[in-house]
C-alpha cells in the first residue's frame, strides 16, 4: 500500500459510517446496467431511469431490441435522459459490441481486465470513466472509477489535483487500496452521494461528514 492508504481508508470508512451500503449499480441485470452507465452521461440518475423506464415498457431493454429498433424510436424512449440522438447511437454502438459475444455479458467479460477495458474503450461513445463503470459495477472487475465527484472531493480533502489526469486519480485510489471489487463499487458510491448531499460544486461543509478531515472548502 501506499503512502496514502490509511488517509483513504480513513474517508471510506467516515463516509460508510454515515451513509451505509449503498448497492450500487442499480439495475436488474448486466445489459441494464451498461445502458445506465451511458445514459448517466451529462444526466442526473433520476432522469436516467426514466429513459430506462421507457425501454422497459416499450421491451426494448436487450441489445437485440436496441439493434432492431428504428433510431428514431429509439431517440424518442431515451429523451428524459437528455442529449437523446447521441445516447441512441451510443446504445447502438454498445449493442453491436455485445452482439459480438452472442449477447451474453459473461461471455464478453470473461477476458482479463485490460483487455476488455481497451475494447470497451473502442466502443462508440465510450470514454474512461464510462468504460470503469461497466467493468466494476456490470462486469465486477476491480476497476476504480473517477468521476467529476471523486475529482471536487479530492481536491478539497488535499489529496490530489481535480485537473489531474485520469489515470492518475485512479492510480491515488488502486495503489492505496486493496485491490478489491466490492471495495471500490462501495467507495466510489459512497463518494458519489457525499457529492450530491454535501461536497456539492458550493459545499455545504456544516453537513459533510468528512469536515474535520477537509483543509479546502472551495
Amino acid at each position: 500500500m501506499g503512502k496514502l492508504a490509511p488517509a483513504l481508508r480513513k474517508v471510506h470508512d467516515l463516509l460508510l459510517a454515515t451513509y451505509g451500503p449503498q448497492h450500487w449499480w442499480p439495475g436488474e441485470t448486466p445489459f441494464e446496467i451498461m445502458a445506465g452507465t451511458i445514459l448517466t452521461q451529462a444526466a442526473s440518475w433520476g432522469n436516467a431511469e426514466k429513459a430506462i423506464a421507457n425501454l422497459k415498457r416499450a421491451g426494448a431493454l436487450s441489445p437485440q431490441a436496441i439493434r432492431d429498433l428504428p433510431m428514431s424510436e429509439l431517440a424518442t424512449l431515451l429523451y428524459p435522459s437528455g442529449c437523446y440522438n447521441a445516447k441512441a447511437e451510443k446504445l447502438k454502438a454498445l449493442a453491436a459490441w455485445l452482439g459480438n459475444a452472442g449477447d451474453r455479458p459473461e461471455i464478453a467479460f470473461g477476458k482479463n481486465t485490460a483487455t476488455l477495458r481497451k475494447e470497451l474503450l473502442a466502443v462508440h461513445g465510450i470514454g474512461p470513466e464510462t468504460a470503469d463503470s461497466i467493468l466494476l459495477y456490470a462486469a465486477t472487475k476491480p476497476v476504480f472509477v473517477i468521476d467529476t465527484y471523486t475529482r471536487r472531493i479530492i481536491h478539497r480533502l488535499g489529496l490530489g489535483s481535480r485537473d489531474e489526469k485520469y489515470d492518475v486519480l485512479q492510480q491515488l485510489f488502486m495503489g492505496n487500496l486493496p485491490v478489491k471489487a466490492a471495495l471500490y463499487n462501495e467507495y466510489h458510491a459512497l463518494l458519489v452521494r457525499l457529492g450530491k448531499e454535501a461536497c456539492r460544486t458550493t459545499p455545504h461543509c456544516d453537513r459533510c461528514t468528512l469536515a474535520e478531515l477537509c483543509p479546502k472548502k472551495t
